[in-house]
């Protein structure tokens, strides 16, 4: 029996018709959230608005792991997890991003990184959204050269003090904590759980987004911010760590522009076969066919590169370039994708009550976000040439 919740042509390759049971289960979890956010995310978008009663739901429904082992949480295999990531995106990419942000990144820097102290006390609060997570990494002036951070991190007795700035931290305003990367004296990397009330911690929600409208991004300014020094990862020692927690995020950023590219591709299938111009439908247009068969080769491929990476993942033959590979490929094509749907729905196709618009602005951020297209390049090159054209 074939668990594929896709539309009866969007998968056009039976690329996720022999799932196990565990996997469809993790996606027809997420599969609720999408009728659930649906008459309300459009709304929320619009007005820039934070909804965590939806970051809650994503708790109920228990899709908020990404894979993670956390006890009284059900575990998804890395494929379940991708399905449920790229689901919930298919919903809304802000929705998508919470789960990137929350569990892609600031749980996965306790599991990877944390005690077992530290992985008991905030990993469950954090798969149930009772307690929020950021992940503080990119600063100011240091976005795609992430390694060359300036923010500080001084001992001092019992206390680590923190600072410096980091800048589109998702969560950092909303309540909860963040997890700060810092470079300490000796000149290495060092990961700590800072309290959002802690003082010296501020942070202000970024405003005038035109993506990504539903989750909040913050500016965060540490001064002089004291933490316990039990706070401090005690797996974070070099740069190296962080970027074992960034090769398994861009894996999620693949699943999450299929999910709006999905999303685009089956609006647009819909609207062509209803839509009626010069006494037909449009999908009888030979042009018209022609560009939903563009769109089902790039969701096929894109369905075949997240499922592959996945099953590396697992298998702990993943290579950072091979993820790189995956992200670059599946945000370039999310965009053909969203651009043509957007195009085939003419004048609606700006209207937010179509959707499309909403995940062709958001697919933008996903594209940036990450590692921009041009590291996800040069990181393809270096390997391809031996050369490396950065620093």
């Amino acid at each position: 029996m074939s668990h594929n919740l896709f539309e009866s042509t969007t998968d056009f390759l039976g690329v996720f018709d022999d799932l196990s049971a565990s996997d469809a289960a993790g996606w027809k979890r997420a599969a609720q959230f999408r009728e659930y956010s649906a008459p309300v995310i459009n709304q929320h978008w619009q007005a820039a608005e934070y909804p965590l009663d939806l970051v809650q739901r994503l708790g109920d429904l228990d899709v908020m792991t990404d894979g993670l082992a956390v006890e009284g949480h059900e575990q998804m295999s890395t494929l379940g997890a991708g399905l449920a990531l790229m689901e919930v995106t298919r919903a809304d990419a802000s929705m998508g991003t919470v789960i990137a942000v929350q569990a892609g990144l600031a749980m996965r820097s306790i599991a990877m990184l944390g005690s077992p102290e530290q992985q008991a006390e905030y990993l469950p609060q954090m798969a149930s959204c009772s307690l929020l997570g950021a992940f503080g990494l990119t600063e100011p002036a240091h976005g795609s050269d992430s390694i060359a951070l300036e923010t500080t991190a001084v001992r001092d007795g019992d206390e680590w003090v923190l600072n410096g700035e980091k800048k589109w931290i998702g969560n950092g305003a909303s309540g909860g904590i963040t997890i700060i990367y810092a470079r300490m004296e000796d000149g290495n990397v060092g990961g700590f759980i800072v309290p959002q009330e802690a003082p010296g911690y501020s942070a202000s929600v970024i405003e005038g987004k035109l993506s990504l409208r539903a989750i909040h991004q913050a500016h965060i300014t540490l001064t002089d911010c004291r933490i316990p020094a039990s706070n401090q990862l005690p797996g974070c020692r070099s740069f190296k760590d962080v970027s074992r927690v960034l090769t398994a995020t861009r894996i999620g950023v693949s699943w999450m522009a299929l999910g709006s590219a999905v999303a685009c591709y089956e609006i647009a299938r819909s609207y062509v076969l209803e839509r009626v111009q010069f006494g037909r439908e449009l999908a009888k247009a030979q042009i018209i066919q022609q560009r939903l068969a563009n769109m089902v080769l790039d969701l096929s491929q894109m369905m075949l590169t997240c499922r592959e990476v996945s099953l590396r993942e697992t298998a702990g033959t993943l290579a950072p370039e091979q993820a790189s590979a995956a992200k670059l490929h599946n945000t370039r094509a999310a965009r053909r994708i969203a651009a043509d749907a957007r195009d085939m729905l003419g004048g609606v196709g700006i209207l937010l009550e179509n959707d499309i618009a909403r995940h062709f602005a958001d697919i933008e951020a996903m594209h940036t976000y990450e590692g921009t297209d041009t590291v996800q390049s040069l990181i393809m090159g270096k390997k391809i040439t031996g050369f490396s054209a950065y620093k």
